[in-house]
């Protein structure tokens, strides 16, 4: 699933290309895609629309349009591809929008879990999320003051989107090898040394991310290069790039989980 590097990609790349063009028209080839408004509502109130901006919140991309936002959330393996509109549709494309420099953009997703909101408001569906690692008001302290309320398993509450936005399987993975947590420490076990070397990690390996253009590790998506420098994540049975130990994986809320045995020790309160 794209987290919060690669969603900032497709914006940072989108953005060049869709600002100042006009949506001419819609079609929702998968109905399920569109959460809301209903199909006939969507097809109507997006015509004539133009894109102001292209940005991100979390996992979220959102296409800033002159009355409304359009957001899009690319689940396991969405995708967003501009092309010119002599070429038809493709399989598995959900939606499209036809603009007015003569290409299209299509949110292609072969598993269809990718969802999409046109909404006046966005708050209506990002209200409850937590807040944005890389802003200001991301702090050690807040981190720590947080941290200490939770009983939960560190790595669950991590990928908690209402917790902290934007993080997922890789970028946990990452943060807390290079914070030197294990993903099982309970939240409220964590010393204020602690939290402040979990969040500069976590910010750490999401501005190297961006700056790599992401993570590409399956066919969902392409162009990235940060997969080339992992330190946990995805290196089952290799060394530790810190102390050597075998890197070991194993399951934690579903989710495959890679840490080093020797770094990463439990952290009882």
């Amino acid at each position: 699933m794209p987290e919060l590097p690669e969603v900032e990609t497709f914006a940072r790349q989108l953005r060049k290309e869709l600002v100042g063009q006009t949506i001419l028209q819609a079609e929702l080839l998968w109905a399920r895609a569109l959460v809301t408004p209903t199909r006939l509502a969507f097809k109507r109130q997006i015509q004539g629309q133009t894109i102001l901006g292209v940005t991100r919140r979390a996992k979220y991309l959102i296409l800033q349009l002159n009355h409304y936002n359009l957001l899009i959330h690319l689940r396991m393996s969405g995708n967003l591809l501009l092309r010119p509109c002599k070429i038809k549709p493709v399989k598995h494309d959900s939606l499209t929008l036809n603009l007015s420099n003569g290409q299209y953009l299509a949110f292609n997703d072969t598993r269809k879990f990718g969802k999409a909101w046109l909404v006046e408001d966005p708050q209506t569906v990002l209200g409850r999320l937590g807040p944005e690692p890389l802003e200001k008001g991301f702090t050690a302290e807040w981190l720590y003051a947080n941290l200490q309320k939770k009983k939960r398993q560190l790595k669950p509450l991590l990928l908690d989107q209402t917790f902290i936005a934007g993080l997922g399987n890789i970028y946990t993975d990452e943060s807390l090898n290079i914070a030197k947590l294990h993903p099982l420490t309970l939240a409220n076990a964590v010393r204020p040394k602690q939290a402040a070397a979990l969040r500069d990690a976590i910010q750490k390996v999401l501005r190297e991310g961006i700056r790599r253009n992401g993570a590409s590790i399956d066919w969902a998506y392409r162009g990235g290069q940060y997969q080339n420098h992992f330190r946990a994540y995805d290196r089952e049975g290799q060394p530790c790039q810190a102390c050597g130990a075998t890197i070991v994986k194993f399951t934690v809320a579903q989710r495959g989980t890679h840490i080093c045995p020797r770094c990463q020790t439990i952290k009882r309160k």
